[in-house]
């Protein structure tokens, strides 16, 4: 009897699942597209006359950044009118492509995820909705450089360079004509700031993008900030195992290692973001004891589908990245064909809890206007509470009793 309501529940499980077997086999990943990526890097790189060592070092990728149509139309089916209006949206927002995640967009699909994160589109020439700095960030900036939300934490912007430039940006208002670092009296500032408020345990490098430092310089900070007693976590925002994962050097690699705890949040949306060389960026952070963390951005056209979603998260797993957060996208100017409802974000949220690992699942987040910080949304479990009970819903939308007493001591 027993092994019988196991293999009907068996059956059940079976069942919930069955249509993610389906669709599963028909998203796209990194590691699926490979074999047509790599055609495409080969046309590329023959383009340029790059040869594989140069391929591999990032520092040829950011020298070498498409962003004319001029060039990006060798390497996609582009229409006269795209062209017209890509030239037209980059005279307001700056764009710019590595070689490298241009190679995984598929040059003959106008809707291909990866085009949509890296090619300007009219949209957001038109768009009138959102704000320039939704996040009132220079309203919660008490010291040059500096992005305070928290009590114990903080951020440093220390560059506004990227590897390649996101439509989606949340900060495409700093991105400016020229990559620069952050000027040097700024980051004294921000770390005496930190010097003196000792309630600060945590500090996050971003920008633009924190590994577009030199790994002289990112020794250098993290030497500075190692050396504050009350600092207990370093951490870095970066896409660069995404869109430039060759950045990820044996080098950076042993600085990291050598100023642990180090934390790294990476923003991958897709999972054809997910390839074999964003792998071994990653697994070299992993095996350097870094600790890989994932932020992905709720974007329409993109990721706004369950079954994508879930991949992606599995997929990350894969390669040591853990799934952070999902982001609701910020009401940023020149995004709103990127934005979605809040519903979609809880209704993916409900398409992971209990049909995928615990590790699959990171936490849905709406920021706060004006600054004040991040706001879990999570699908509602807890139906009505009672004086010794609680009312559930579980992820099969089994309505439960919980018993909430207390028990005596005997």
């Amino acid at each position: 009897m027993k092994r019988t309501i196991a293999l009907n529940r068996v059956e059940e499980l079976k069942k919930a699942i069955k249509d993610y077997q389906y669709a599963q086999k028909i998203i796209p990943t990194g590691f699926s597209r490979w074999p047509a990526i790599l055609k495409h890097q080969a046309r590329i790189k023959a383009y340029f006359g790059a040869s594989d060592e140069q391929w591999h070092n990032w520092r040829w990728h950011i020298k070498n950044r498409i962003n004319t149509t001029r060039v990006l139309q060798q390497f996609l089916h582009l229409t006269p009118q795209e062209i017209e209006e890509i030239d037209t949206a980059g005279s307001r927002y700056r764009w710019g492509v590595s070689p490298y995640y241009l190679s995984l967009i598929d040059p003959a699909d106008p809707a291909d995820p990866i085009r949509r994160q890296a090619v300007p589109t009219i949209l957001e020439y038109t768009d009138k909705y959102g704000e320039s700095d939704p996040m009132d960030e220079e309203y919660t900036s008490p010291a040059s450089a500096i992005t305070r939300r928290y009590p114990d934490r903080l951020i440093i912007n220390v560059t506004n360079q990227c590897p390649m430039y996101c439509r989606h940006c949340q900060r495409r208002r700093n991105i400016g004509e020229r990559d620069l670092a952050t000027p040097r009296d700024h980051i004294e500032e921000a770390l005496q700031y930190i010097r003196k408020n000792k309630e600060i345990r945590d500090v996050l490098l971003t920008g633009g993008d924190g590994f577009m430092l030199n790994n002289k310089k990112i020794a250098w900070f993290l030497a500075q900030l190692s050396a504050i007693p009350h600092v207990e976590i370093k951490r870095f925002g970066t896409r660069t195992p995404v869109t430039l994962p060759y950045r990820i050097d044996d080098e950076l690699c042993r600085i990291l290692s050598s100023h642990l705890p180090v934390y790294v949040n990476t923003h991958f949306n897709h999972p054809l973001e997910v390839t074999p060389a964003a792998r071994e960026a990653c697994m070299k952070l992993a095996r350097a004891g870094v600790a890989l963390g994932n932020q992905a951005v709720l974007l329409k056209g993109v990721n706004n589908d369950a079954f994508i979603m879930r991949k992606l998260n599995q997929e990350l797993l894969k390669i040591m990245v853990r799934p952070y957060y999902i982001f609701h996208s910020k009401r940023v100017r020149g995004t709103s064909h990127f934005w979605t409802r809040v519903e979609e974000g809880i209704e993916i949220m409900e398409h992971l809890r209990g049909y995928t690992s615990g590790l699959a699942i990171p936490t849905f987040i709406i920021n706060a206007p004006h600054g004040y910080g991040k706001t879990p949304i999570l699908p509602t479990y807890l139906v009505g509470m009672g004086k010794d009970y609680l009312t559930i819903r579980t992820w099969e939308n089994r309505i439960m009793r919980y018993d909430n007493r207390e028990m005596e001591e005997s």
